[in-house]
């Protein structure tokens, strides 16, 4: 009224009452004058003297907070009789939007009016809106703040500033529109947008002492930092600074905490962390640990809601009031509040040490000298800081700043220097732009002609340091050094081995297998073959992981102490232990089981008959072949307590899971840790799981370690039973032994041991000529033991009779797993030269072969009809066993993972890759689903049915960060997460409720699924 400077109202005299009480405060300041005539009154209004604010002030003051409840009670009203809140009901939704959500999938929310009119309300308030103030749009109607932003200049009756994106773009003009022109006097922005002006132009226009803004909020990123927020306001300046937080899910904002102007105009330069604040009207915050309980102190993720604060995700239709939503923010609480640690995806885990990255940014940012700041972490393998600077600061200093601030294992591998930082249409910070920044700066670098030989040297031992994460290090890599030796693994090659072929910009043939058996001289000799073939380099060789495989020989083998005592020999059936064998990827072995006891399981998951093969007394049942894979988890496993040959008598083996009733609609699943053992250092192997069915049964887990050990573990009270320790480290998966008296596992210095299951002494060894990594493979209807060697060989070996029956030359460094198909009888080996080959495991000799071009780290697995293996050009690739390409599906990124197939009648084959996501196709290559996880899929999947927790097959996974992953294998829907305490490269096993798996926080881990019913 005051704006458009409205003289007269004329109201009706049944209405003047209410006219009255609506507006007594001024209408009492001697400021009308009143004509009756008949039944209406006339209204003379006078704006000259009154202090308009000052009147709204008092009134805000005096019936706030009673407007406030008296709006969200008339709201809820239609509510009242429901206990859940309904989309169908008419009226209820406000706004939909799309978003990409908290865990990087794309999302439909649908906006309930009493989710965000709280907001709207609080904010009006807390801000104090008048008609006199100006608000700034600045977020696009895609980003849910703009609806803040409407409807508190809409219900204010304030000014609602609207300007085109050419003006956005270009800050300086943007400043000008807005402080010089128009007076914002209200601005809701990202942390990334205010940067954009730079800190002059904030300092000078912005929160200048004479600015028109009285009010600034910041949210959608993590807040700046006070010393970062004193050096943006000149002096005098009285802007009122506010950090908010929010997700879209529970739509707009959550929490707010204004800045204290103490703390703002502090000369002290003492730096200290801004709180989140307090919930805002009708929101509830919680801050919960990994378990799911409520942290009163300490760190935990924010989860948000309240009894009318919910959005309905996707296809939503009710949900119950009071319904909490993670938001994969966290915090760490201190007494009564709350200070934002980072996303879940901002925590990585680098040099062994779980940094934040959110914190190295902040310590950036403080650098005076640094404008702006962003750091990403670039394929899960490299820290890139990027930096805009004030007045030409170079890299060395910046770096030489950060590690005065930073630990050595926070400081960014690389520092690029940028004219301005990208962000998205909602103004955060541009992630996937400043990706393909730093891709296409390296691409440029590697393109840049070497100069000669002793540049090639130097700029190799440079990738080898980078790769390896040993920049720091001042000395000279000595030319016989091992990539694996120091601290290198599969993944780091694959990307040592992608850099050296950008330096040299070409590909170079071999040059993975080379990386991972020999030394950095070599790799220089190797690679100078191929980029200057003119170049003699035969007497540079060092040959220094040959020669020191060449060495063992059976003479010094037989040295060893080695338990004589043989297990049966291969003939002798009628002595061997029954028991049943499980490992990574459904690989499921009988030997022995009575047929009673295998039908027994199958008839109490389905018809489907077991398979058999009348050439030996046991099964290697893979998915197609048998419905066992089912009962790994069924409700009531049995085994044998009595003889073997007679009558037998079964009993629970684990009265865990007794309770046969499925869950329930409102039950979820939940791991949690049952037992863990230290094994001194890293556990990359996967477990090996073997129940023995003796008069005695017992239930032991496998596992090896890089420190040399391997442990046997009761499954059920993860008490170790025996220990052994070997020449070298271990990541092979043992097997066991045809009669299951002997476990069978590869080892780093080229021998296999075979060791009895009992007490873990050295049975036999035999020596290859170079790294094991492969796992062994048992042949049931033979006995012989397959397994590939880093020398380039695959060997069958008797070890009952002690000898290699033959070995087989496969073009290149087998690190995977043999794959052993009984119909047809086929041997399928995968080589880092990326050649997958079929043999005759009779023989070893070759019955097909096929080129991929690229290596092959994914051990193949195979069904009836095909075999399949994973590729690091990104495709998995599927044979039938006649060697014929059947079909290929891409990715984007290498495949480690190895195939997994599932085990229902109508199959699918699920696998995961370095682009973070797990794939499932149909048997046809036709594509389900896929689910994006937090970090790299190394491990191969494991699908299983738990009868106690649901009908449904689910499928459990690894992520490189260590998580752990239960989907619906049907639909690729998340059921429960779980984070280690270490990165995961060991594939997941499951047995019964139970899951095991290493981890590289030295662990192995047996965790229990347990259903958790929601109250």
């Amino acid at each position: 009224m005051k704006k458009c400077n409205l003289k007269y109202i004329l109201v009706e005299k049944d209405q003047i009452d209410k006219f009255k009480s609506s507006h007594e405060t001024w209408l009492n300041n001697n400021n009308t004058n009143t004509v009756d005539h008949t039944d209406l009154t006339l209204f003379e209004l006078h704006w000259n003297d009154i202090d308009l604010n000052q009147i709204l002030h008092d009134k805000k003051e005096k019936y706030g907070k009673e407007k406030m409840n008296n709006c969200i009670s008339s709201l809820n009203s239609n509510e009242e009789k429901v206990k859940c809140l309904d989309v169908r009901l008419q009226h209820c939704l406000a706004y939909v939007l799309h978003t990409s959500g908290t865990t990087g999938i794309p999302k439909i929310v649908r906006v309930p009016h009493t989710c965000i009119v709280p907001n709207i309300q609080h904010f009006r308030t807390l801000f104090e809106i008048t008609q006199e103030d100006i608000l700034f749009m600045a977020s696009p109607l895609t980003f849910d703040p703009s609806v803040v932003e409407i409807f508190l200049a809409l219900t204010s009756g304030a000014s609602l500033l609207i300007v085109p994106n050419t003006v956005k773009m270009v800050p300086s003009k943007l400043a000008t529109v807005l402080f010089h022109h128009h007076h914002v006097t209200v601005l809701q922005a990202t942390p990334t947008l205010l940067r954009r002006f730079g800190s002059k132009l904030i300092k000078s226009s912005i929160l200048s002492a004479a600015t028109s803004l009285r009010v600034l909020a910041l949210g959608g990123e993590a807040f700046p930092s006070l010393n970062v927020l004193r050096s943006w306001r000149e002096e005098g300046n009285k802007t009122q600074i506010f950090n908010i937080y929010g997700i879209t899910e529970v739509s707009s904002w959550a929490t707010c905490y204004r800045i204290p102007e103490e703390d703002l105009s502090s000369t002290l330069g003492v730096e200290s962390p801004v709180q989140l604040g307090f919930p805002l009207l009708g929101t509830v915050v919680e801050v919960r640990d990994i378990n799911g309980l409520t942290v009163e102190e300490g760190e935990g993720q924010v989860f948000l809601g309240g009894d009318k604060r919910i959005c309905f995700l996707d296809d939503e239709t009710t949900l119950p009031f009071g319904t909490m939503r993670a938001t994969g923010d966290f915090v760490i609480v201190k007494g009564e509040a709350m200070f934002f640690l980072g996303r879940q995806d901002s925590q990585i885990k680098r040099h062994g040490k779980r940094i934040n990255i959110e914190c190295v940014r902040q310590v950036a940012e403080g650098i005076c000298q640094v404008e702006s700041c962003a750091v990403i972490w670039y394929h899960q393998e490299r820290l890139i800081l990027f930096v805009v600077t004030k007045d030409g600061l170079v890299k060395d200093d910046i770096l030489g700043e950060l590690q005065k601030h930073l630990p050595s294992y926070a400081v960014p591998d690389d520092i690029m220097m940028i004219e301005a930082l990208p962000f998205t249409s909602h103004g955060k910070i541009d992630v996937s732009k400043l990706t393909k920044i730093y891709f296409n700066y390296i691409n440029l670098k590697s393109n840049s002609h070497l100069k000669g030989k002793e540049e090639l040297w130097e700029r190799l031992q440079y990738l080898w340091k980078s790769s390896l994460r040993l920049l720091e290090d001042p000395l000279e890599v000595s030319k016989d050094s091992l990539f694996l030796s120091n601290g290198g693994d599969s993944l780091k090659s694959l990307s040592f081995s992608n850099e050296i072929e950008n330096l040299v910009g070409q590909s170079v043939p071999g040059l993975l297998e080379v990386i991972l058996t020999c030394s950095i001289l070599d790799i220089y000799n190797h690679i100078l073959q191929a980029v200057f073939p003119d170049e003699d380099t035969s007497s540079n060789r060092s040959y220094y992981r040959k020669k020191k495989f060449n060495v063992m020989n059976r003479g010094e083998i037989s040295g060893r102490s080695v338990d004589q005592k043989s297990g049966r020999p291969i003939n002798s059936g009628k002595e061997q232990n029954a028991f049943i064998a499980l490992s990574r990827g459904n690989q499921i072995l009988f030997v022995n089981v009575p047929e009673s006891l295998k039908n027994s399981l199958s008839m109490r998951q389905t018809r489907t008959k077991v398979g058999k093969y009348s050439s030996a007394s046991s099964d290697l049942i893979s998915s197609e072949e048998s419905s066992f894979v089912k009962n790994v988890t069924s409700k009531s496993p049995l085994t044998v307590i009595g003889k073997m040959d007679g009558a037998e008598e079964f009993s629970p083996l684990s009265k865990i899971s007794e309770d046969k009733t499925s869950l329930r609609a409102s039950e979820k699943i939940k791991l949690c840790i049952r037992w863990k053992s230290n094994t001194g250092k890293c556990v990359d192997a996967s477990p090996l799981i073997a129940i023995i069915l003796l008069s005695q049964p017992s239930s032991t887990i496998y596992i090896g370690s890089h420190s040399h050990r391997i442990q046997a573990i009761d499954l059920y009270s993860g008490k170790m039973k025996w220990e052994q320790i070997l020449g070298d480290r271990i990541e092979s998966s043992a097997c066991l032994s045809h009669c299951g008296n002997f476990i069978i596992v590869g080892c780093y210095n080229g021998l296999i041991y075979v060791l009895r299951n009992s007490n873990g002494k050295i049975h036999w060894m035999f020596a290859t000529k170079d790294t094991v990594k492969s796992s062994p493979t048992m042949d049931p209807s033979t006995g012989l033991i397959y397994v590939g060697s880093h020398d380039h060989h695959t060997y069958a070996l008797d070890i009952y009779k002690e000898t290699c029956v033959w070995k087989s030359h496969c073009e290149g460094t087998v690190f995977s797993s043999p794959c052993l198909s009984l119909v047809p009888h086929h041997l399928y080996i995968a080589t880092l030269k990326g050649v997958l080959l079929a043999l005759n495991p009779a023989t070893g000799n070759r019955v097909w072969t096929h080129s991929c071009g690229k290596p092959l780290f994914s051990s193949p697995q195979c069904t009836l009809q095909y075999v399949s293996v994973g590729c690091v050009d990104g495709n998995l690739y599927c044979f039938n066993h006649m060697g014929q390409l059947v079909w290929q599906v891409s990715t984007n990124g290498p495949i480690f993972s190895s195939p997994c197939f599932s085990d229902s009648l109508k199959q699918e084959i699920f696998f995961g890759s370095h682009d973070c996501f797990l794939y499932c196709y149909n048997m046809e290559g036709h594509f389900q689903w896929k689910f994006e996880a937090t970090a790299s899929i190394y491990a191969t999947p494991f699908t299983f049915h738990n009868h106690n927790l649901s009908s449904e097959m689910l499928l459990a996974a690894a992520s490189t960060d260590g998580k752990l992953w239960i989907l619906d294998a049907k639909r690729g829907l998340l059921q429960t997460v779980h984070e280690l305490p270490g990165e995961v490269f060991s594939s997941p096993v499951v047995w019964q409720s139970m899951l095991l798996v290493g981890c590289r926080d030295d662990y192995v881990y047996c965790l229990d699924l347990l259903g958790v019913t929601e109250k």
